[in-house]
């Protein structure tokens, strides 16, 4: 890493990130060291550094980093969308990852932003157990999403079978979220009077199938009219995804394939890219810190990427998927950026952060 792109990310942050100088500096050092080594473990970062300073002495600082810095929840978001770009409205993705320090169980609820272009973490909640999400952590999540944004920049919230429920479906109607979600074969709907489960339903679909059914009231909630697409996938596993959009069944499977970016993102933060499972944090605060400075380093390769390509797109092999991600061309230029010694920007004009998704420290 060279000396030119760290003072270059630090001029970039400092009127966004209320920290010191030389915490900036260290969180700078975080991005642009996890880009650099391919991994967010602090061991490997600290070789990364610019100038004689000992690996030793800035492993410590890297350290007292995350011992000593809080920022508030949610700090990142405004630099995210800053970095990324804000069209009218976005794909909003649902999903849960998780993975092992130990015998610490690590599980994040994310919600993912997702444009033509990129696939951005944008908001998370550190789940204190293993397994699914409950309907109420995921409302609050969705709840701080609309303290930021209104519910008219969703384009559609896509989601999987984990995360369906009255309580969750009546709640995102109410507050006016578009969403397409795959539910259970084992559903309970009612068609024509009858009540029958989903599998019981489509037992004869073959090809693609379109229908409106209502969920029976449950739990004190009322009937909620849903629209269902269908299909048999492979293996002869039936496919069932819900909507509160009156679509099409086809157009409602179309939109759905879109769910699969967020296990995009995943890979890109874990394997393919940042291997965030290399952390041996395991304190909540802690990770929450690392997956915002993680969120701001993948929106930093993703502008990268644009401005490398300008209004190309990635080239398309014969199968029709691109040579390479958005997400790994980004990722090539950074990094060539930080080994070069042309002193090429980080970050390729001002960026800023809309006023309503500025950091306010009280």
């Amino acid at each position: 890493m060279n000396s030119h792109a760290l003072a270059d990310l630090q001029k970039t942050l400092t009127p966004h990130v209320p920290l010191s100088k030389s915490r900036l500096e260290t969180m700078c050092l975080l991005l642009l060291g996890m880009i650099g080594a391919r991994t967010v473990n602090l061991t490997h970062i600290a070789t990364e550094r610019p100038g004689r300073a000992k690996v030793a002495s800035t492993y410590r600082r890297l350290q007292r980093f995350f011992q000593h810095v809080t920022l508030p929840d949610d700090w990142a978001v405004g630099l995210v969308v800053a970095l990324i770009g804000r069209p009218k409205k976005w794909y909003l993705c649902l999903d849960r990852t998780n993975w092992k320090i130990g015998k610490a169980d690590v599980n994040v609820l994310v919600l993912a932003v997702v444009t033509e272009k990129f696939r951005v973490p944008l908001m998370w909640t550190l789940l204190a157990h293993c397994g699914n999400s409950t309907t109420a952590q995921r409302i609050e999540l969705m709840r701080r999403y609309l303290a930021r944004f209104d519910a008219s920049t969703v384009r559609m919230l896509l989601a999987d079978r984990e995360f369906i429920g009255q309580e969750w479906f009546a709640f995102l109607k109410e507050e006016g979220i578009p969403f397409v979600i795959r539910v259970k074969e084992e559903q309970i709907i009612r068609v024509d009077g009858r009540e029958l489960s989903l599998r019981s339903w489509l037992s004869r679909c073959k090809g693609e199938r379109g229908f409106t059914a209502v969920l029976p009231a449950k739990a004190g909630y009322p009937d909620l009219e849903l629209h269902f697409g269908a299909r048999r996938v492979k293996g002869g596993e039936l496919l069932v995804v819900a909507s509160s959009e009156p679509l099409r069944g086809s157009r409602i499977l179309r939109y759905y394939r879109w769910r699969w970016f967020i296990e995009c993102l995943f890979a890109d933060s874990k394997t393919k890219g940042l291997n965030i499972e290399d952390t041996r944090l395991t304190f909540a605060h802690k990770l929450s810190m690392l997956i915002a400075i993680t969120a701001i380093a993948i929106a930093l390769l993703c502008r990268a990427a644009a401005r490398h390509l300008g209004q190309k797109y990635p080239a398309r092999k014969k199968h029709g998927y691109c040579e390479r991600s958005w997400f790994r061309t980004g990722f090539d230029e950074l990094r060539r950026r930080l080994r070069s010694c042309l002193n090429e920007p980080i970050v390729d004009k001002k960026v800023v952060v809309p006023r309503h998704l500025k950091l306010r420290v009280v």
